[in-house]
């Protein structure tokens, strides 16, 4: 007997693995059809979930936590068994800004290109103009990461500069329009810009948080309860499209797929790029390679660290202006399941990590990591900061940032 699920996404290059599951025939051999609605903005993506439209969704990992603690709406306990991938995202800036700035068509290095924003910032906020950012949604990883650099940088968000939500499919737009005067995104929306000609990548996400944890599979948690056996045997599936994803023999067919207006709508040569890790960051240059800009498979790069959600928590304090509350953190870890991950693929060669958090940002050279059955290597996970985040000491973490 066949399951069948409907699964909420935006055209994103990181929806790719239930589509591909499901394109495949991976999602087929686990008795299961997948079937997709595809939307603009992330609030309807979540009210399609939370109302029983879709079955699962494709979701800003932080938006899972917010729509858990009630942040913005009441809450609704939500779980994400599956991380769908690592960074993706990417910062682009005006092509005024990008002149200001000095930016000379290659990706900058964070600490120097924060050094340098901070002194156009200050400008045009001494002029009563303050740059604006565009995020896709106020409890996105894209805002998180964003803060966190400005921040770090001695920029003060929502002082110095402004952010605003801008979704994705209208990032583009926006910039063109002189809306806003940079965006973080996530692919091919920051490629659409440079194509044309209205923008220039600056920097990637992966060079703010090398494993930044980025989208994931969310449901309601009623409902994960009620088609278990079918989340699990979804969670197989997009493993092994994990797999298909990442091996070079696939990336054109698969960005083909991605293309179809169904799904991404966007340019093959453009999702081809971002599969590869190779972006065009200005207009007429030639691709550039930056490893690991979208990550997917490797190292468990699917498995929910409970300490990843910890650190989510962390910024949704920080920026939300909130007390540390270990209810509520209690709450915001719990909504990643490692416990469904490792019970979907006990029966595998899956390596599953046996711990369920590790220190964040604690990695700068490989690393052995004990799994069920053997060990594998965890490669660098810093911030560009040089610091790190433990999660058993999370209300000392948060009294730092103040």
């Amino acid at each position: 007997m066949t399951e069948r699920l409907t699964i909420g996404f935006l055209p994103l290059v990181d929806a790719c693995l239930p589509i591909l599951a499901e394109e495949h025939g991976f999602a087929a051999a686990e008795g299961l059809e997948l079937s997709f609605v595809r939307d603009v903005s992330w609030a309807t993506v979540l009210d399609r979930l939370l109302y029983g439209h879709s079955d699962a969704a494709h979701m800003l990992a932080p938006l899972a936590i917010a729509t858990t603690l009630g942040r913005g709406r009441p809450a609704q306990s939500l779980s994400a068994p599956f991380v769908l991938g690592l960074n993706g995202n990417a910062i682009t800036v005006s092509n005024a800004l990008a002149q200001a700035l000095g930016c000379d068509g290659n990706l900058a290095d964070p600490t120097d290109l924060g050094r340098r924003l901070k002194v156009v910032a200050a400008r045009r906020r001494d002029a009563g103009s303050p740059l604006r950012f565009g995020v896709v949604h106020r409890y996105s990883s894209h805002n998180y990461m964003l803060r966190y650099w400005l921040a770090g940088c001695g920029i003060r968000p929502d002082e110095d500069v402004e952010i605003v939500t801008i979704a994705p499919p209208f990032s583009a737009d926006a910039l063109e329009a002189g809306e806003i005067d940079a965006s973080c995104v996530g692919e091919p929306w920051n490629s659409i810009a440079v194509e044309r000609g209205v923008g220039q990548i600056v920097l990637a996400t992966a060079q703010i948080w090398r494993r930044g944890v980025e989208k994931v599979l969310a449901l309601r948690t009623e409902r994960l309860q009620e088609i278990r056996p079918s989340v699990e045997g979804l969670i197989r599936a997009m493993r092994r499209a994990g797999e298909h994803f990442v091996d070079p023999a696939n990336w054109d067919a698969n960005a083909a797929i991605l293309a179809r207006p169904e799904y991404c709508d966007a340019p093959h040569k453009l999702l081809l790029h971002a599969i590869s890790d190779r972006l065009v960051l200005k207009q007429g240059a030639a691709p550039q390679h930056y490893p690991d800009l979208m990550f997917q498979y490797r190292e468990a790069a699917n498995f929910p660290w409970v300490s990843q959600a910890e650190w989510l928590y962390s910024q949704l304090v920080r920026w939300d202006g909130l007390k540390h509350d270990p209810a509520a953190a209690h709450s915001a870890a719990r909504v990643f399941r490692p416990d469904v991950y490792r019970s979907a693929l006990r029966d595998t060669t899956d390596p599953i990590p046996t711990s369920s958090s590790k220190v964040e940002g604690s990695v700068s050279a490989p690393l052995e990591a004990h799994t069920h059955g053997g060990t594998m290597m965890m490669e660098n996970n810093s911030f560009f900061d040089g610091k790190s985040f433990d999660p058993d000491r999370l209300a000392d973490y948060i009294a730092s940032q103040k």
